[in-house]
Formats: structure tokens, sequence, C-alpha cells
């Protein structure tokens, strides 16, 4: 049970860590900048927000396979970890960058005109006006991501198969523990996922009401 849970909390790390350096420009372009066809691109990449994960594992399997498109290329990770962390990430994105967008959304476009006749930079006008804004927004999405990661199951069991050690996640671990008809030792895996559900979903609920009162919305 530890190495499967262990291999999930990397698998979620990693993920959470990939979408906070790949979604904040992302989302700060959506928000800022004129994307083209902004309605299609965003269309696109909340796809996995509805898209069945066996759908999306089976594309990627195809792709990440040693003769698919991708393989070919070197990038061969079917049934290998970094091929769980890349479909991850794709799964995962949706979560994390509805999160961000909204965090920039909150940012009044008045505020940073007036940074710029003040003379700030763009680096001094991230850290000094930006940043202590929406860090609540960011690291909510981060968790939110790193939860939802977590608690992956379709997508990893399809891209990663389930090898010991390399793509056996906890997810997958429990749902053998069930084939197998040990209840016992699945219900203290299941126990273990609760408890972590509880404690990030608290600590996202808790970001949002402090970002909440920086930015003075009414939300609930």
């Amino acid at each position: 049970m530890t190495e499967a849970f262990l291999l999930s909390f990397k698998l979620a790390s990693l993920t959470a860590l990939t979408l906070l350096v790949l979604g904040i420009p992302l989302a700060y372009a959506l928000v800022f900048k004129r994307v083209p066809a902004r309605a299609l691109v965003e269309a696109v990449l909340l796809m996995p927000l509805t898209l069945p994960p066996t759908v999306l594992g089976y594309y990627l399997l195809v792709l990440l396979a040693p003769d698919g498109a991708l393989g070919r290329l070197g990038f061969d990770w079917a049934f290998r970890f970094e091929g769980i962390w890349l479909a991850s990430v794709l799964f995962s994105l949706p979560f994390a960058l509805t999160a961000y967008r909204e965090a920039f959304q909150a940012v009044e476009p008045e505020v940073l005109e007036v940074t710029r006749t003040l003379g700030l930079g763009p680096f001094k006008r991230w850290v000094r006006v930006v940043l202590p804004w929406i860090w609540p927004g960011l690291l909510s999405g981060t968790l939110l991501a790193f939860a939802h990661t977590l608690g992956e199951f379709g997508v990893v069991l399809m891209v990663g198969g389930n090898l010991p050690g390399e793509t056996r996640v906890a997810s997958i671990y429990i749902f053998d523990l069930v084939q197998a008809l040990e209840f016992e030792e699945a219900a203290r895996a299941a126990l273990i996922f609760v408890a972590l559900s509880f404690v990030l979903v608290l600590a996202v609920r808790t970001l949002e009401v402090r970002w909440r009162s920086i930015t003075g919305s009414n939300a609930r």
C-alpha cells in the first residue's frame, strides 16, 4: 500500500507543479491577451471536463505507443510513469486553468494601468501587485489539480496499465484489492483517501474564502 500511495503522491506533485508552470502564463494570455479563436482554444483546453477518461486515455495510448505519432519521435511512454504524468497533466488542466483564469480576471485592468504610469516594469508589476492579489487563487487551483490527480483511475489505467512501482497508483491498488476480495485492506486504503480528500477540499475552500476577501468579491 505504501508504494502505491507514494507513487500517487509523486504523480500528483509533479502534475500540479507542471500545471502551475504551464497554466499561469496560459491563463494570463487568455485573460489579458488577444488570443485568436479564443472560444475554440478554451473549448479544446476544457474538453477533459466532459470527456470520459477512457477516451482521453485511449488516444494518448495510441499516440504514445512505439509505433504511434509521438512514440516514433522518441516519446514512447505507454505503460511508463512518463505516460501517466502526461495523461494527468492533460486530464487535470481544466481544473487548474479555470481557477487560474478566475484569479487573473479579479485583477482590475485599471490597477495595472496605474502601475504602468508609475513606471513599474513587468517584473515589479507582477511581484508587487499581481502576485499578492492572486496567490490564493493560484494555490487553490494547484491544490485542486493535485487532489484531482491523486484520485485518478481511468486515464491512468488506460495509459499506464497496472505495473507495481511504475504505474500502479493508489486508486488502481484499491481496485486490485477489491478484485481479489481483500475488502479489509481495501477499506483501510479507501479511508486514507477519504481523509486526504477532506483535508484538500477544506484547504481549497479556505483559500477561496481568503481570495474572496482579497478581491472584495461577495461570492460564496
